[in-house]
């Protein structure tokens, strides 16, 4: 009894202290994974259902990764110059009406075509959220909040991509139109709950906010050496989705097989990332950076030993472990080397990075399995968290250990919604 009463105290301190701003958003998160159906069955959709090729279906899915590498920095822009809840509404009404009228064009030129749209629409939302989260929740809170987010992420996912099995088999087209009307109720929880968390400006603030431009981020060496070992972190988490389907593939298993072993992923996830994130919250962030780094190459390395689902299932416990200690730690770094009022660009650049690896993950696995085998992209994998490891040492020197940020506004450093009680509104949490 007294274990219950413990994880019972460890749930109420993890979603204690937190704005009530912060819960909608994540409620507005929650809502969108769990309705997002089209990236889980779309090449289905596209071979089984339309008769494509699959090439076309990989073509596809190339346009609408290209959509969401454009989009990332565009809408960092637009988080930073209109605001983080417009930015939010326009990407969210923007999705649903392209994934709507996806799941009614025929020609393969018009699909492609509205497929980008998506891609860049759906991906438009992310540095607005991230941006948001950072305006709202106080500094010493946000790994906490960041991790919520991501459990948030994970358990829609888990609850989507069971659910699209089924809504598959009965119509594409509703899920389409599902996935629609949930990323609009999206688009309705900003619009009545979410006032702009834009931090206020001076005019010092305003005129330094100015001067924050693309090309700010990219000459901020220490900033742009994270969005790089990003970018490695994310070419090896994609290989889950994408290198070992096709190692486990050609290896004589089949798509049970490998739904069993990456089921495990979302499980843990599910289970493990708020007590993770208490034991790591208050601990050296370089070396949780390094130490996952590390983690995420060799799990994925250690695939090349597998030769049951069940050695499949342990090396997707040891990256995982990895996904859930870097990704609410890596969200943290970034806030804390980006200026309050150069939020948006700084996250869409870091946003960037991931829509990239999307882009690039599928033809590294493709080659390196096609010429040399699937040992070889394990052992790349392993090779890859080697060097983001290092990266990650050497990024920390001389960052100090606190919660400090950029203040990019004078003397305006952050003005979270917990300082600014009548803007972040008095609903309780959800």
């Amino acid at each position: 009894m007294s274990s219950v009463v413990r994880a019972r105290r460890a749930v109420r301190e993890t979603v204690s202290g937190l704005p009530p701003a912060f819960w909608w958003l994540w409620t507005s998160t929650l809502v969108n994974r769990l309705g997002a159906f089209v990236a889980t069955f779309m090449a289905l959709y596209l071979t089984l259902d339309r008769g494509y090729s699959a090439t076309y279906a990989g073509l596809v899915a190339a346009l609408h990764g290209l959509g969401g590498v454009i989009s990332s920095l565009g809408a960092g822009v637009m988080t930073d110059r209109l605001g983080r809840r417009p930015t939010l509404l326009v990407a969210q009404v923007a999705t649903a009406l392209s994934v709507a009228a996806l799941g009614f064009v025929r020609d393969p030129l018009a699909i492609a075509g509205v497929a980008f749209l998506v891609g860049m629409a759906s991906n438009a939302s992310r540095p607005a959220v991230q941006a948001m989260m950072a305006d709202i929740v106080r500094p010493e809170d946000r790994i906490r909040a960041f991790s919520l987010n991501y459990w948030a992420i994970n358990l829609g996912f888990a609850v989507s991509s069971m659910a699209a099995g089924f809504i598959a088999e009965y119509s594409y087209l509703a899920g389409f139109l599902i996935e629609a009307v949930m990323t609009l109720v999206c688009a309705v929880v900003v619009f009545l709950k979410l006032p702009e968390s834009k931090p206020v400006r001076s005019a010092e603030a305003a005129a330094r906010e100015a001067g924050v431009r693309l090309t700010t981020v990219l000459r901020d060496g220490r900033f742009m050496g994270v969005v790089g070992l990003s970018f490695l972190i994310a070419l090896i988490f994609q290989q889950a989705s994408v290198g070992l389907p096709i190692a486990m593939g050609e290896a004589g298993f089949t798509p049970a097989d490998y739904g069993m072993a990456i089921a495990v992923n979302g499980v843990l996830i599910v289970v493990l990332q708020i007590p993770v994130t208490r034991f790591i919250e208050h601990r050296d962030p370089g070396r949780l950076l390094v130490i996952s780094a590390l983690l995420a190459g060799y799990g994925l390395g250690l695939t090349a030993f597998a030769g049951s689902v069940g050695v499949f299932a342990l090396t997707v416990c040891v990256w995982t472990l990895a996904e859930i200690v870097n990704a609410p730690t890596q969200t943290g770094l970034v806030v804390r080397l980006s200026p309050v009022h150069g939020r948006g660009r700084y996250q869409g650049m870091y946003t960037m990075s991931w829509a990239v690896a999307a882009l690039v993950a599928p033809l590294m696995a493709g080659f390196v399995i096609d010429r040399f085998g699937s040992v070889w992209l394990w052992g790349l994998c392993a090779v890859i968290g080697t060097v983001a490891g290092l990266g990650y040492a050497l990024l920390m020197r001389g960052l100090p250990a606190g919660g400090e940020e950029k203040a990019g506004g004078g003397e305006e450093k952050d003005r979270s919604a917990v300082e600014r009680p009548a803007e972040a509104g008095t609903t309780s949490a959800v």
